[in-house]
């Protein structure tokens, strides 16, 4: 008999294997993504974080192992086969064309268009403006991206992919290059997708950022998943032994104060 569906998982990768010119990435790395949830993965450099967010976004294809979407095994053989199961990325590096407005590369690769006319050039200002005002950018749509700041730039990319209505969304390092204050705004609206159902992908060094955000924590090292847990029933120092497979320092008892309610 098949197993039922946790209906809050809305996607899982099962058994997945990386292996790069005999080097091994990821080993039977097991992860599941919850709906209206901050999901995260955690690891040091090199514990094949961003190997396994490229695999569920479609960039590459595992060595052995699958996903599943809703429960039913997909193949995501390019970016475009994830994007229309649904899943968007904001990757650490940016990807913007710096000769083109903000709201051109807002809507690169899927424009807006009326007919014969063309693009809609008005249209995707219009929308583009609206996305800008939910993140609080401060950025007007036709402003030439490479004359923004890092920082910005960052926020054109979330833009990007909210835009794209994803249903999992992932975040790798999203709050690397924003001011103090762009990162509140970001995480007010990671509350609102998460309100709307989306499931949030989350990576970030950030320990305390994953403490105050996340739902769930996945822990990878060395390329293989060492531990998981709901965030309200770990702290900081049990994410770092769980990161590093030391058990020789002592740690902290779990302080409380930090769990969420």
């Amino acid at each position: 008999m098949t197993p039922p569906v946790d209906q809050d998982v809305v996607l899982k990768a099962e058994g997945i294997s990386k292996i790069y010119s005999g080097t091994v990435a990821l080993r039977h790395a097991d992860f599941e993504v919850r709906r209206g949830a901050v999901n995260v993965l955690v690891g040091e450099n090199g514990a094949g974080k961003s190997t396994l967010m490229k695999i569920i976004a479609g960039v590459e294809q595992p060595t052995t192992g699958r996903i599943l979407i809703d429960g039913v095994p997909v193949e995501l053989k390019n970016s475009a086969d994830a994007l229309r199961q649904g899943i968007g990325i904001v990757f650490q590096e940016l990807n913007l064309f710096g000769n083109l407005s903000v709201a051109e590369n807002i809507f690169a690769a899927r424009e807006i268009t009326h007919g014969v006319l063309g693009i809609d050039h008005l249209e995707q200002e219009r929308r583009a403006a609206e996305v800008l005002a939910r993140l609080q950018a401060g950025i007007e749509p036709g402003t030439p991206v490479e004359t923004l700041r890092v920082g910005q730039q960052q926020l054109v990319e979330i833009a990007k992919a909210v835009m794209q209505d994803a249903r999992i969304l992932i975040m790798d390092e999203p709050t690397s290059a924003l001011s103090a204050a762009e990162v509140e705004v970001l995480f007010r609206v990671i509350a609102d997708l998460k309100a709307r159902g989306v499931a949030i992908v989350y990576i970030s060094h950030r320990l305390e950022e994953l403490i105050r955000i996340g739902d769930f924590v996945t822990v990878l090292r060395d390329g293989q998943v060492t531990a998981r847990s709901r965030i309200r029933d770990v702290d900081v120092p049990w994410i770092v032994r769980q990161m590093i497979g030391s058990d020789t320092k002592p740690f902290a008892k779990p302080d409380s104060s930090r769990h969420r309610p």
